[in-house]
């Protein structure tokens, strides 16, 4: 258990090390929430991120939306999305999120944007629907920009809403059934539109709460307990 909770926090205070002054380093030297946080203690960040495809490796943030989450509260005076400048061209994924190549060329540089994401992240958990994907695109855009990865610690609510219907994995479920916003309505929440960074962003957080409240039945539950 020791070994658990130290080997991610040192891996951390080594990069830290390698990290350039500034929000990355500070992020990474900073020790996130332990596994046993209770939920209504516990600091996030959900974070949305829209992309020109699946592949961190080959492609590219164009925006990137987040908003704080404190406990059970969602801090809407920390809401933010933030415009990367264009790396390429944006292609046919265009047609999923709308944003023009000619909007992205006013964008922020993607130095900045890490950094911008990095200082909101300090000492908080990242909070994602498939939360692989802004895991994997932030640690390679860090490692691009500043030299080192970012690992961090992750609640994806994609994952919790394949426990509210009770699978395990998702994989028995019905196509679409882990959708965000199929998750939302099957949640009673309302229909937000999708593929806007921060949007989803919010959507994502008020799910998650939602998550929450049917999963813990009000008992206590643990940062650990989401992630089982």
């Amino acid at each position: 258990m020791i070994r658990s909770l130290l080997g991610p926090e040192r891996r951390r205070s080594r990069l830290a090390e390698q990290a350039p002054d500034g929000p990355v380093r500070e992020l990474l030297a900073t020790p996130q929430p332990t596994s046993g946080t209770d939920v209504t203690d516990l600091p996030l960040l959900a974070v949305d991120l829209e992309t020109t495809g699946l592949d961190p490796r080959t492609d590219h943030i164009l925006t990137v939306g987040f908003v704080p989450v404190d406990g059970l509260v969602i801090d809407l005076s920390g809401a933010t999305q933030l415009l990367c400048r264009a790396e390429g061209d944006v292609g046919q994924s265009a047609v999923v999120h709308g944003i023009t190549d000619d909007a992205l060329a006013g964008g922020l540089p993607l130095a900045d944007v890490v950094d911008r994401v990095a200082a909101a992240l300090r000492g908080r958990v990242l909070l994602a629907h498939h939360a692989v994907i802004e895991r994997e695109f932030l640690a390679a855009a860090c490692e691009r920009t500043h030299g080192v990865p970012l690992p961090m610690e992750a609640v994806d609510t994609m994952q919790l809403q394949a426990r509210v219907l009770g699978s395990q994995s998702g994989a028995d479920l019905p196509p679409g059934a882990l959708r965000l916003g199929t998750a939302r309505a099957h949640l009673g929440l309302p229909r937000y539109a999708a593929h806007q960074a921060l949007t989803d962003a919010l959507a994502c957080a008020e799910l998650y709460l939602a998550q929450v409240a049917r999963l813990s039945g009000g008992q206590p539950m643990s940062l650990k307990a989401l992630q089982r």
